[in-house]
């Protein structure tokens, strides 16, 4: 066992969560507890109050806890549970991949994660198949469904320039898409301007000064022409 000098995380995503036995004194004080038995330095107890496990970002006690294994102040991060850690499969995997295969050891108190021994790593290492077998999962099922929507000829992505998606829906509950007929004289525009023997670039340039708006608001570029011409003349 090497890392002797740690630093511990906990998190809650409510506060009403410290009448449930995982706030944050109530983690803290089992970490250090596990620090002392275990004859482990722990540098600090970083927090995340009242922040979701959902994704990485806004999580500024994490990010903090990370910063000091960067800076070397400690080689292992301690949780009472891998959900204090993060609930997401996807972030799981980064911080594996970023910090606890190589850079950082890993201990978890609820789940006997201890990545210091062949037994911890183990366990670790199989976690890291079973998210990647999700994610891997996830991108088939999202394929294979997206796939099968195209084939019935339901358009994806979001609604082009001319269109909206309305409130109206079908059998399935997708929404029917509703012509606006400001964007409609936008493409009609520029179809016509195509067909005079004008660049995209020029296209855009006279778009603009004619006052046409992009779907979002923006300033029009040759590229953002092309995609209107295309979708206009399909």
């Amino acid at each position: 066992m090497s890392t002797k000098r740690v630093v511990g995380y906990v998190r809650v995503s409510t506060l009403k969560q410290a009448s449930e036995g995982v706030s944050l004194a109530a983690q803290e004080a089992k970490l250090r507890a596990y620090c002392l038995a275990m004859d482990l330095d722990l540098v600090a107890v970083e927090a995340d109050e009242g922040v979701s496990a959902k994704g990485l970002k806004g999580r500024a006690g994490l990010a903090r806890a990370l910063a000091r294994i960067d800076a070397g102040e400690a080689s292992g991060l301690i949780v009472t549970k891998l959900d204090r850690l993060t609930r997401s499969v996807r972030d799981f995997g980064a911080l594996v991949e970023g910090y606890f295969a190589t850079r950082a050891d890993l201990l978890s108190l609820a789940d006997s994660i201890d990545t210091r021994t062949a037994a911890g790593r183990l366990v670790l290492n199989v976690l890291v198949s079973v998210s990647q077998w999700e994610i891997e999962t996830t991108k088939e099922r999202t394929r294979d469904a997206l796939a099968h929507l195209k084939a019935e000829g339901v358009k994806l992505g979001g609604a082009a320039l001319g269109w909206k998606r309305g409130e109206a829906c079908d059998a399935d509950g997708r929404r029917f898409v509703e012509a606006v007929e400001a964007e409609v004289a936008a493409v009609e525009r520029a179809l016509a301007l195509k067909a005079e023997g004008l660049s995209l670039r020029a296209i855009a340039a006279r778009l603009e000064a004619e006052g046409f708006a992009t779907k979002r608001g923006g300033r029009w570029q040759a590229e953002t022409v092309r995609k209107v011409l295309a979708r206009g003349a399909a």
